[in-house]
């Protein structure tokens, strides 16, 4: 089945849409939340929930601003981190005395201002070095799994993150590197 034709059948609402995504692009959800939920029952309520936010959301994508395949590893990923984040706070007994330590104003508008040099630092980097970045610190990937499809060491994959991680850090300190 082509993409188009699998978009076209969720945006038309059939079930057969669905089940289209989860043969065609299951091992893809699957491959992007694997390494950010361990246990495998989580994954499979993940992977459900993904196909469920694809099904209610299919109308926010628009390949004139991404394809299809970002679009979707986004979403997934984006899922599989909030499950994430719910399974860990459903894990911790917070108390009721723990003040809410909501950023103020500044706070708010100096991580913003950080987050945007940090992305403009990002797009300085080679295609090569940005998918690596992105493998690592956005997808979560551990560094086997990256050294394994890319064909390098472990120990060659962990000092090309080294030193990319290092040439970020001065570019963002105002070094030059």
């Amino acid at each position: 089945m082509r993409e188009d034709q699998l978009i076209q059948l969720l945006r038309e609402r059939g079930e057969e849409g669905v089940e289209a995504l989860l043969q065609y692009y299951g091992p893809l959800m699957r491959y992007v939340i694997a390494p950010i939920l361990p246990d495998p029952r989580d994954r499979e309520e993940c992977l459900w929930e993904v196909a469920m936010r694809v099904w209610q959301k299919i109308h926010l994508y628009d390949p004139q601003r991404g394809s299809w395949n970002s679009w979707l590893t986004a979403l997934t990923r984006n899922t599989a981190l909030n499950r994430a984040q719910r399974l860990e706070e459903q894990s911790q007994q917070l108390t009721d005395t723990l003040p809410d330590r909501a950023p103020t104003p500044e706070e708010s508008l100096l991580h913003r201002e950080r987050q945007e040099e940090l992305q403009r630092a990002i797009q300085r980097l080679s295609p090569g070095e940005r998918m690596l970045f992105y493998r690592r610190y956005y997808y979560l990937q551990p560094i086997s799994q990256i050294a394994r499809e890319l064909g390098l060491t472990q120990r060659a994959a962990e000092g090309r993150l080294y030193r990319l991680k290092k040439r970020l850090y001065h570019q963002l300190k105002g070094g030059s590197q």
